[in-house]
Formats: structure tokens, C-alpha cells, sequence
């Protein structure tokens, strides 16, 4: 899949021109296993705790009334080497440290074994499987770490976000209001949102089972719940836990972190996926060839 070239904007604004190959980007994070869980190379105990916010708030821009305005165009931390390279994703790494901010690592998926045995199977066949490089909707959390832009718009009673990916989007109630009875099974799944004090905690449910999580074969069932929690701890920066359970796949349920930051130059731009999309003929040649 080829991304057109686009200049990328630090939050400071100074402008840097980032043109990747994202075919080839793409393809070797796809061909990779576990390429999303970078930081996965140990587990954390089964009463993980959530990120704790080590920097004060009270510099956030808030709302009317008083909650932290998520609103902005955001880009994930992790997607920054696939977008502007390693120097710029180190540097936002060293940055964080500096303020404090530190993760925990993200979680290996606890797949139970029969479920482990499929995601294998998609392992050995290097990737070619992979939803999003046939075109297909990336779901929820995957679209939020892709190496594009979104936009939150916050409003009083609902947070859209606005994909540049797929162009895709989320509507998700504050309100008060649940699910609806009639959840139709889809990639991005039906989301509410409430507040925990200064965080937006997003329920997610209703998945169909066409979406990959994070990383190559990472599969689950229309089953999963999907808990978001988006904590906007600096003018910068919103820091963002997802908590993944799936009883038909998972042992338990799992979490992976991920810092958000601001790109007040940037702007949501066309996203065109099907056009010159050349991972489908490259996989078609994978299989034919065995490799």
C-alpha cells in the first residue's frame, strides 16, 4: 500500500518534508511478527495497573465545563518511525522520558492455544492475510496507531474523530446513554464514552472478525470488548491505554499503551487505499512462489 508524500509538522512547527515508501514500511511491519508490540518482551501481572499521570494537568486546555479538551489532530508516538523515521520516533521517546512520562510495556496477546495455533498459521504465511493491506477498515485500536493523522473534535455530549486513514470516523457519546439494542457487528464496533475524573474512558463492542489488533495474525472473535482510556496530561500530549478481553481467544485480558501528540500544522487530508495498492500483487506472488 503507497502513501503519497506529505509534510510533517513538529508541534513546534518547524516543517519537515517525511517521504516514505510505505509499500515497502508497510509490508515489512505486516511480514514482521508482533511488529506493533515493539515493547512486548515481557508480560505484566494479571493486576496491571493503569498509566498514572506523573505531570500535573492543570496546563491542559479544559472545556466550558472544566473537562480537558481532547480536541486537536493527533499522531500516535509509535507510528512516528514509520512516518518521519527512528531518529524522530527516538527523539519523542527521549522527550517523554525527560517529562516523566513513562509506559509500562505493552502486553503480549495471551492467545489460549488453539487460538495461538491459528495466529501461527498466519505467521507462516508471512502476513499476507492482513486486513489492512487489502484495503479493509483497520479496527479499533489498530487505527489509532497507523502511521496518518486523526482529528478529535470534543463536544458536550459526544468525541468524534476524524481518520485520515480510510476515512474513517467514530461518534462516540458522553452522555450517559449505553450501547443500543441493535449493535451490528462492525470493524470499528459501537463505542460509549464516559469521564473518570479527567479521563475519557471509551467502551468499545460489536466487532465483526475482519480486523487484525496489533501485529502480524493477531486475531480475535465478535466477542471482544475493547476499553479505551485517553487522558490528555500535557497541552501535547494525551496519553492512551487500551485494555483488549476476548473470552473466546484470550486466557485473560491484556493492555498496550501509546502516547498521542499534537500536530497543530497538520491537517486530515484525502486518503485514497485501493489505488496503486501493490501489497495484494506482492502477496498473491508470496503465495504462488511459497516463500
Amino acid at each position: 500500500m503507497r502513501m503519497r508524500p506529505r509534510a510533517a509538522f513538529a508541534p513546534g512547527g518547524e516543517r519537515t518534508l517525511a517521504v516514505r515508501a510505505a509499500l515497502a514500511l508497510v509490508g515489512a511491519a505486516a511480514l514482521a511478527p508482533q511488529a506493533s508490540l515493539a515493547q512486548s518482551d515481557g508480560a505484566r501481572p494479571d493486576a496491571a495497573p493503569s498509566v498514572s499521570v506523573t505531570r500535573g494537568t492543570d496546563d491542559v486546555p479544559r472545556t466550558a465545563d472544566g473537562r480537558p479538551d481532547l480536541s486537536g489532530i493527533w499522531i500516535a508516538t509509535s507510528a512516528l518511525g514509520l512516518l518521519e523515521g527512528m531518529d524522530a520516533l527516538q527523539a519523542a521517546r527521549a522527550a517523554d522520558r525527560e517529562a516523566g512520562r513513562e509506559l509500562p510495556r505493552n502486553e503480549p496477546p495471551p492467545y489460549k492455544p488453539e487460538a495461538e495455533a491459528l495466529r501461527q498459521q498466519y505467521l507462516d504465511r508471512q502476513g499476507i492475510d492482513d486486513p489492512m493491506a487489502r484495503c479493509l477498515l483497520s479496527g479499533v485500536p489498530r487505527i489509532n496507531t497507523r502511521p496518518l493523522p486523526f482529528e478529535i473534535v470534543q463536544l458536550p455530549d459526544r468525541v468524534i474523530i476524524l481518520y485520515e486513514v480510510h476515512h474513517a470516523f467514530r461518534i462516540i457519546p458522553t452522555d450517559g446513554r449505553g450501547h443500543p439494542d441493535d449493535v451490528v457487528l462492525t470493524y470499528l464496533g459501537d463505542s460509549v464514552g464516559r469521564w473518570e475524573g479527567d479521563t475519557l474512558v471509551v467502551e468499545v463492542v460489536g466487532f465483526n472478525e475482519n480486523t487484525w489488533l496489533a501485529g502480524t495474525g493477531t486475531h480475535h472473535s465478535d466477542q471482544m470488548r475493547v476499553v479505551e482510556r485517553w487522558t490528555r496530561d500535557s497541552p501535547e500530549t494525551i496519553l492512551y491505554e487500551v485494555e483488549i478481553d476476548d473470552p473466546v481467544v484470550f486466557e485473560k485480558p491484556w493492555r498496550m499503551y501509546d502516547v498521542f501528540r499534537l500536530r497543530p500544522n497538520e491537517r486530515i487530508r484525502e486518503y485514497e487505499c485501493i489505488e496503486s495498492n501493490e501489497d495484494i500483487v506482492r502477496f498473491e506472488e508470496l503465495l504462488r512462489s511459497g516463500d
